[in-house]
């Protein structure tokens, strides 16, 4: 089982963000928190975890770097007989707000992971991107945390920006495998509704030689591609979890919950959040639904999708690709040999 916990404050509003967070309500952060709480309780008598059954926690946003550690703490003590021994705690930060303070005092609580929303290494990229940190604070800031003593570091970077280049991107990689990390997110820039970039949609330009580029490039440095935008040569035990299908608790405004075949939505604004955590949205998925889903993850990932749950018609599908060599198949599982053609052949296969 996983947990994810939603932090929806942010430093500033980054232009191609669609995410739920604010910039505006930090004087909500303790009655968040609290609620947070409420909540917690709740998910833990509807989900049963038995001692030592979460395998992975994951504080994301939002910006969790905008949290002190201190308040914090009350969700820490109240699942800590859940956690298995080994297990991995991730928080995602960014380095205008992940001081060596904050770095530390996460880690004094148990969080063993960190991910940071880099992006680019480029100062003036992260001005057209609307970031409110500098290259210079980034690197520092992935330093601080290896100082710390975490082990597990990852970085996110964006890609398929007007304006990037060969050189621009071999920039930005080379200087993140300079740093202390054993793990990196790359991301495509997209156009979402409701962002500012909405209105300039020639913002997003990917080009299929400079993804091969950057993929190529990262795999080179010795982290394996084991998800269509994610890379390490430690691999995050909360994604594979979830491209697993397992059961994972959703906290906070705008998270999502899942347990067997229904789907958890607590409400997405956050004065309405604080004031009834427990007014949660149920979705009811069919066992159609679930294999869709898992179809997609799995040809999306290095999960791969188990013989077992497809169809005569779909498994003629599979032979098809099987013979184009599209997929390959070990110990009656389908893996895909090119994450960037998984939606497509996802939807060959169920349609």
């Amino acid at each position: 089982m996983l947990l994810y916990i939603h932090i929806p404050f942010c430093d500033s509003k980054c232009s191609y963000c669609a995410f739920n967070s604010y910039v505006d309500k930090f004087h909500l952060k303790q009655s968040y928190m609290d609620a947070l709480l409420i909540q917690l309780r709740c998910e833990l008598n509807r989900f049963h975890p038995l001692k030592n059954s979460i395998e992975s926690v994951f504080i994301g946003g939002g910006t969790p770097s905008t949290i002190p550690p201190k308040l914090y703490e009350p969700l820490f003590e109240m699942i800590k007989p859940y956690l298995k021994q080994d297990v991995e705690i991730t928080s995602e930060a960014n380095p205008n707000s992940a001081s060596y303070q904050w770095l530390y005092g996460m880690k004094e609580l148990g969080v063993n992971r960190i991910s940071f929303g880099v992006q680019s290494f480029n100062d003036e990229k992260l001005k057209l991107l609307n970031r409110s940190h500098s290259s210079k604070q980034a690197k520092q800031t992935l330093k601080d945390a290896k100082k710390v003593g975490f082990e597990n570091i990852s970085l996110d970077i964006i890609y398929a920006t007007l304006g990037d280049t060969k050189e621009l991107l071999d920039h930005d990689l080379k200087t993140a495998f300079s740093l202390p990390i054993n793990h990196i997110s790359a991301y495509a820039l997209t156009i979402e509704e409701n962002t500012p970039f909405e209105k300039k949609p020639q913002m997003s330009n990917e080009k299929l030689e400079l993804t091969n580029y950057i993929f190529d490039l990262i795999s080179k440095n010795g982290f394996e591609q084991y998800e269509i935008s994610n890379f390490g040569s430690y691999k995050s035990i909360h994604n594979l979890g979830y491209w697993r299908y397992k059961d994972y608790i959703g906290l906070g405004s705008g998270a999502v919950g899942k347990l067997g075949l229904e789907r958890f939505y607590p409400t997405i604004v956050i004065e309405d959040y604080i004031k009834n955590p427990l007014n949660i949205k149920v979705e009811t998925l069919t066992k159609e639904d679930k294999k869709i889903e898992q179809i997609f993850l799995g040809l999306r990932s290095s999960v791969g999708i188990n013989k077992n749950i497809l169809n005569q018609d779909e498994l003629k599908r599979v032979d098809i690709l099987l013979e184009e060599k599209k997929l390959f198949k070990k110990n009656d599982i389908f893996y895909n040999y090119d994450f960037l053609l998984a939606d497509e052949i996802a939807l060959y296969l169920t349609n």
